[in-house]
Formats: structure tokens, sequence, C-alpha cells
């Protein structure tokens, strides 16, 4: 699938403003599509996946077998190190945020928090995800992206 911009010029120039922890995950917690980073075989992987933003901790849901799910570990462990983002950008204006998370990913594995986390996040795959991953951020950073002249 192509993505077109009929935007014929750039969009003017842009403030970037830093934004602390709070605003960075309430801005995360707004929307429920973001991109999971981790590693597989040494190398970068990023999916997109739905979330929710629960007591502070991101949640996504996977299924058994997902290359995530096998290198999250159990609770317990430290987990892995991976990184979330997510964004809301006006690809016209290119005003917006974008926020990033690092922290540690575990498996989900108490029957009731999964259960819980099955009726709050729906999948968009046509896959059974049985599954849910909790990240602890560790670091937070976030931009809000305005008009220069604003």
């Amino acid at each position: 699938m192509t993505i077109q911009n009929d935007r014929t010029s750039p969009a003017g120039p842009m403030r970037s403003t830093e934004l602390d922890r709070s605003e960075a995950l309430r801005l995360l917690g707004s929307v429920a599509l973001g991109r999971i980073v981790f590693t597989r075989h040494a190398l970068p992987q990023v999916r997109a996946v739905p979330h929710v933003l629960d007591g502070g901790d991101i949640v996504i849901r996977t299924h058994e077998g997902a290359a995530l799910t096998r290198y999250t570990g159990l609770p317990g462990d430290p987990g892995v190190v991976v990184a979330y983002e997510a964004d809301a950008i006006d690809t016209g204006t290119h005003a917006g945020w974008s926020v990033v998370v690092t922290g540690y990913a575990s498996l989900i594995t108490d029957p009731r928090r999964l259960a819980r986390y099955r009726a709050m996040i729906r999948p968009w795959q046509g896959r059974t995800m049985d599954d849910a991953v909790r990240i602890r951020p560790d670091l937070v950073t976030g931009v809000l992206l305005t008009a220069a002249d604003t």
C-alpha cells in the first residue's frame, strides 16, 4: 500500500518542545496504537500493536509463539529491554507529538490480569492473542511539535 501526500510544499519551520514524563505518558495513553521495538537474533524488530496505559505501564497483547513472547521471560525475571513509540503527527502541517519509552517487558501470567487485558485491548490481527506483555517505563522522552510562529 502506498500512502500519498498531496502537499506540494514542505511545512513551515517547526518548534520542538520536550515533554515531561507525566505529559508524555498522558499523550501515549491517548492513542490506541504504537510500535514496539525489540531485538531478535541480534537485530531490531518493530511491530505495530494496540496498547493500553495501565498504572503508568504499557500493556500489549500478543500470542504464544510470537517473537516478543518468547523473549520476555517470566515474572520475577527482569524481562527484556524494549522501546515503545507512539505519536500523533499531522502529515500536512507536521504538528503533533511523539513519545518514546524504553524499559523492561515481561510476560503477564496472572489469569485475572490476562482476562482484564483481553477485555481492554482488542487485537486487530486475525489470530488468537492470549498473552499480554507489560512494559515498565524506565526512560520516557517526548516532543511536542508546533509551528515556530506560535
